[in-house]
């Protein structure tokens, strides 16, 4: 395996990681929001609260979630899927639930592309893009809000999984 970690962009983060699967295979696992705790690098995802598999673009998951710098500590997030090509790409744009039941996003995109190198191997690119966070949300939120190795860790992450099943 080969981990590789680059700054696409002054607003984007990404990491890279050779898998010994099928994309079909990758793509299956990342398109389980439940899978999505065991995954994260960082360990703040904690449980999927809905637990259907994301089928198309525009489809809504909530994941709890847990920071200790957060100001309630146990928070919950809303995602919506923006990209949803299978087996080569899959992303979310990630926010809040506001009272009124409306979706408040907050301009951070997560996304997976795969690239099959052949039909049992794949190249997982995971980015996280922050280039669309406004200015009044930089104000009090450091981007990335974490460091480089969470990309790492959650590639391991995801691969170790996949390798359990």
């Amino acid at each position: 395996m080969t981990t590789n970690v680059h700054t696409m962009e002054r607003e984007s983060v990404s990491a890279t990681l050779t898998f010994a699967v099928p994309a079909a295979r990758v793509f299956a696992v990342l398109a389980d929001p439940t899978s999505h705790a065991a995954i994260d690098g960082t360990g703040w995802v904690q449980e999927a609260v809905n637990q259907a598999p994301l089928t198309g673009a525009g489809q809504i998951f909530r994941m709890d979630m847990h920071h200790a710098d957060h100001p309630d500590g146990d928070y919950r997030v809303v995602n919506k899927v923006e990209v949803f090509r299978a087996p080569h790409a899959i992303g979310w744009l990630t926010g809040v639930e506001k009272d009124d039941g409306q979706l408040e996003l907050g301009g951070w995109l997560w996304r997976y592309d795969l690239a099959p190198l052949s039909p049992s191997e794949t190249e997982v690119t995971l980015t996280y893009d922050w280039s669309a966070v406004p200015q009044f949300r930089r104000e009090y939120i450091q981007l990335p809000p974490f460091g480089p190795d969470h990309l790492i860790n959650s590639l391991h992450h995801l691969a170790e999984l996949i390798s359990s099943r």
